[in-house]
């Protein structure tokens, strides 16, 4: 394999793309069962339940011909993505696993018409991570939405934001009001309360690695380290949509003097890079600053912040080793 990440540019095919529609390793074992609510917080018994139901009817002879989809609402480490995994493992072949970006990127490489043609022979598709950044995406996933619904197949996602507040901060949200509103219409929504499961107010007790133990990354037979600066850079010469394939075969990444963020570019280029890295069950030895420290005051308190925390919680379970 590959000794580096920086300066790989991958570049899947259109049925590659289809075929990745799957759940992630780090999932691979997400069921109903082995979901636990916890007693104090009650709506994550519903949450199972409702999903549990929707799953079932998703998985019917016939599809749903335009029902509602499941909508699970909720902040970061609360099971939402297990829930949805468990719906597709449920489901089976007739799942496609997605993060939306996943599917806006479907979308661009495939066109709209093939790329509903082939999301269309799905019974249930799972939409993890829905979030709306730009004006965009919410006219494309509108329509695609609208028209996957109305050829029968059961839609879930997971969002840390209520479908009428998406995109709220982000851009002139109220000038997309209808299409959003129509978005939101498409769902019922189930919201899970709880902490975060991964404990990212712990955050502080993971310290930065010695410099001598991100070097001995490179000598394990899946490992890679990079410069953080060098990493962040070469982020921008790979559309987001190929990190997972940028990242694939690499089981611990080792990160030399990790330093504050200071451009939300980068930033949310690192969010989406941390999500690829924790989808992929890789772990990460990192020196220089600790993670509490990379994301700026302003970033965590402007329209992205729930991505930001989100990313700072997993960075905390891919470096304690955490599930």
């Amino acid at each position: 394999m590959h000794t580096r990440l920086v300066g790989r540019r991958p570049t899947p095919q259109p049925a590659e793309l289809i075929a990745s529609l799957t759940p992630p390793p780090h999932f691979e074992h997400a069921t109903f069962a082995s979901y636990v609510p916890d007693s104090s917080y009650p709506s994550q018994a519903t949450a199972l339940g409702a999903a549990r139901d929707f799953a079932r009817g998703a998985s019917g002879r016939k599809k749903a011909s335009g029902g509602k989809g499941l909508y699970l609402d909720g902040g970061f480490g609360v099971g939402k993505t297990h829930l949805l995994t468990a719906m597709a493992h449920e489901v089976g072949a007739g799942a496609a696993f997605g993060t939306f970006l996943e599917y806006t990127s479907l979308v661009g490489a495939l066109g709209f018409a093939p790329a509903r043609e082939a999301l269309s022979a799905f019974r249930l598709v799972c939409i993890d991570e829905f979030e709306l950044d730009d004006p965009g995406d919410t006219l494309l996933m509108a329509r695609l939405m609208r028209e996957l619904a109305d050829a029968g197949v059961a839609i879930a996602a997971t969002s840390n934001t209520p479908p009428g507040a998406l995109g709220e901060g982000r851009f002139a949200a109220e000038d997309f009001r209808r299409e959003i509103q129509a978005l939101s219409s498409r769902f019922s929504v189930v919201t899970i309360d709880g902490p975060d499961y991964r404990h990212r107010d712990a955050l502080g007790d993971v310290s930065p690695s010695p410099h001598a133990e991100v070097a001995a990354v490179a000598n394990q037979p899946a490992g890679v380290v990079e410069a953080w600066g060098e990493l962040i850079a070469d982020l921008a010469h790979v559309h987001p949509s190929r990190y997972a394939a940028y990242i694939d075969g690499v089981e611990t990444l080792g990160l030399r003097d990790v330093a504050a963020l200071g451009d939300q570019n980068q930033a949310l280029r690192l969010v989406m890079l941390v999500d690829r890295l924790y989808d992929a069950n890789v772990r990460v030895v990192a020196s220089g600053a600790p993670w509490s420290e990379v994301f700026a005051h302003d970033m965590l308190e402007g329209g992205y912040r729930k991505k930001y925390l989100r990313a700072l919680s997993r960075l905390h379970a891919m470096t304690a080793g955490t599930d």
